[in-house]
């Protein structure tokens, strides 16, 4: 069995997983940057619209960014 085909598209499949999970991660920082940034009214709405998360979802974010920063070292 010629397995040459199989391990190149295994390979490009672990390739893009990381690349998705690094742009994930850097979504949800920017997000998060962006909320804190001069917060005013219509903020969550904005980053809902452009991320096409729901508000709820970008509420949750925050409250985990916030225990994140709360539960580190000072």
């Amino acid at each position: 069995m010629d397995t040459a085909k199989l391990e190149l598209a295994a390979q490009r499949y672990r390739e893009a997983e990381a690349a998705l999970d690094a742009a994930r991660t850097d979504l949800r920082a920017e997000a998060v940057a962006a909320m804190r940034q001069d917060p005013k009214r219509g903020d969550q709405a904005e980053v809902a619209r452009i991320t096409g998360w729901t508000r709820e979802q970008i509420r949750l974010l925050m409250k985990a960014a916030e225990q994140e920063s709360d539960n580190r070292p000072k």
